[in-house]
């Protein structure tokens, strides 16, 4: 099996689905990775390079997927790659390489998380019962 790590932006906000039969929740996005390189005469360049992920893992994508990450969102996936070949309207077989979710992690999520923690903190030190953190210790 090919692991692949890749980090880069959502193109796009996430598509949210459901299987018919079992409903699962599902998400599809698109993750742009950009390469800045050197060209041969000095001049500088880029490719820019989009990979179609899939997350078929119903709690990450109800529990991170689903209400942290947007178009611009930036990500570190982890997972696997698999071909995807389909028959289109005219006739003519496409191929496709998907990324498969396996771990995914939103850089955008600090600042969310950091005003959660920060709010938890207040509560545990207005708790202390009058005792100053701060003071030295007597011996």
């Amino acid at each position: 099996m090919q692991t692949l790590t890749l980090e880069g932006y959502m193109a796009a906000d996430p598509s949210i689905l459901s299987a018919q039969g079992s409903s699962k929740k599902r998400a599809s996005f698109r993750v742009l990775e950009t390469t800045r390189y050197r060209k041969a005469d000095g001049t500088p360049g880029e490719r820019t390079t989009g990979f179609n992920c899939i997350c078929f893992n119903e709690a990450t994508t109800e529990n991170y997927i689903e209400p942290f990450a947007r178009k611009g969102s930036r990500v570190v996936i982890q997972g696997h790659v698999e071909n995807d070949t389909w028959t289109g309207k005219d006739g003519v077989e496409h191929y496709d390489l998907r990324l498969i979710v396996g771990d995914i992690r939103l850089k955008n999520r600090r600042d969310r998380v950091g005003r959660e923690d920060s709010q938890i903190d207040a509560g545990v030190q207005e708790q202390s019962g009058g005792y100053d953190l701060n003071d030295d210790i007597p011996f």
